[in-house]
């Protein structure tokens, strides 16, 4: 909750473009999804972290969800003014080895549109430590009216 408003500024309409989430309508929202968030890390079912610069400013954040399953669901995003400096890949890095070691996760889901060029050349950067299988395109029409074209990758340890 202390990245509260950097969270709500930085989640915007361009952030959000290829994702399913739209940006939030009011700063109450987005402290109901991080209360929710929350709540799944105290049960153990998901990961939220705040992604922070050299600086300590928040830039991001990282997750996994569905930690009970066999396969769960990863998630991060940048803001627009700290993308294409490796956050992402570093964040992302550092909650997958924790997820290992902790919940001895060894698959993760991850989905990208394809028209997202930094979320691929992400996935691509992990190459070295998870093999990539491609799953099923999923062209979808959000409730907000957003066509996406979200390509789904299980990432399995190596």
């Amino acid at each position: 909750m202390k990245y509260l408003e950097k969270y709500f500024e930085g989640f915007n309409s361009e952030i959000t473009k290829y994702q399913w989430p739209d940006p939030f309508e009011t700063i109450e929202d987005a402290k109901m999804l991080l209360q929710d968030f929350i709540k799944e890390m105290e049960a153990e079912e998901s990961l939220f972290y705040s992604i922070l610069n050299a600086e300590g400013d928040f830039i991001g954040s990282v997750e996994v969800h569905g930690l009970s399953g066999e396969c769960p669901e990863l998630g991060v995003w940048i803001i627009e003014q700290e993308q294409k400096m490796g956050y992402a890949y570093e964040a992302l890095s550092e909650v997958l080895d924790y997820a290992n070691k902790n919940y001895h996760r060894t698959a993760f889901f991850y989905e990208a549109d394809i028209r997202n060029e930094g979320s691929t050349k992400l996935l691509h950067k992990l190459e070295d430590q998870f093999e990539i299988i491609t799953q099923n395109l999923d062209e979808v029409t959000t409730e907000s009216g957003k066509d996406l074209k979200l390509q789904g990758y299980v990432l399995k340890a190596k």
